[in-house]
């Protein structure tokens, strides 16, 4: 600013605690920002470090309450913190809940993109298939909730979760279908 310019009065940023960019309005059950002062949903902590079971155990819980966006948010702590090897299964993870946080907002672009990223990075795990994810019930789910975006409206997020793990998991996940 210049002497000649006067100072704006634009709100600030809402900042955490150590001074990072955060938006602190409450969210509604699909992640979407509600007027300040309203009832929202409680969010999911950042930079929580869980063991892998432990990050697909809870992301599975938020899956079936209908809550994509908030299991993408721990899916992408897992993506975070993992070792480099499974960054991409995380990451992937996290992308198809947020494809079906769009599907059930009722955006089928965003939705289908992300279904599709999702699907891609985890597609190279098929054959190991690592703490009992089951890559390929999650690719045909993927498939599955791609065609069904091309009618309109907005699907279930609840109704349409994905099963993370395989029936034989000791989780007793059921697979996709």
């Amino acid at each position: 600013m210049n002497d000649t310019q006067e100072p704006r009065n634009e709100p600030r940023r809402d900042r955490d605690e150590q001074g990072r960019a955060r938006n602190a309005r409450p969210r509604d059950g699909l992640g979407r920002p509600l007027p300040y002062g309203a009832p929202g949903v409680a969010r999911q902590p950042e930079g929580v470090v869980r063991a892998p079971a432990q990050s697909l155990a809870e992301a599975q819980r938020l899956l079936d309450a209908g809550m994509p966006f908030h299991a993408h948010e721990v899916l992408e702590d897992a993506w975070k913190t993992a070792p480099e090897a499974e960054r991409e299964l995380w990451r992937g993870l996290a992308q198809l809940a947020v494809g079906l946080t769009h599907a059930a907002r009722g955006n089928a672009v965003g939705g289908t993109a992300l279904l599709d990223r999702g699907t891609a990075a985890i597609r190279p795990y098929a054959e190991v298939a690592p703490y009992g994810i089951d890559i390929g019930g999650l690719v045909a789910w993927a498939r599955e909730l791609t065609g069904r975006l091309a009618a309109p409206g907005a699907v279930s997020a609840a109704g349409a979760a994905p099963r993370l793990r395989t029936a034989g998991d000791a989780t007793g996940n059921r697979p996709a279908g």
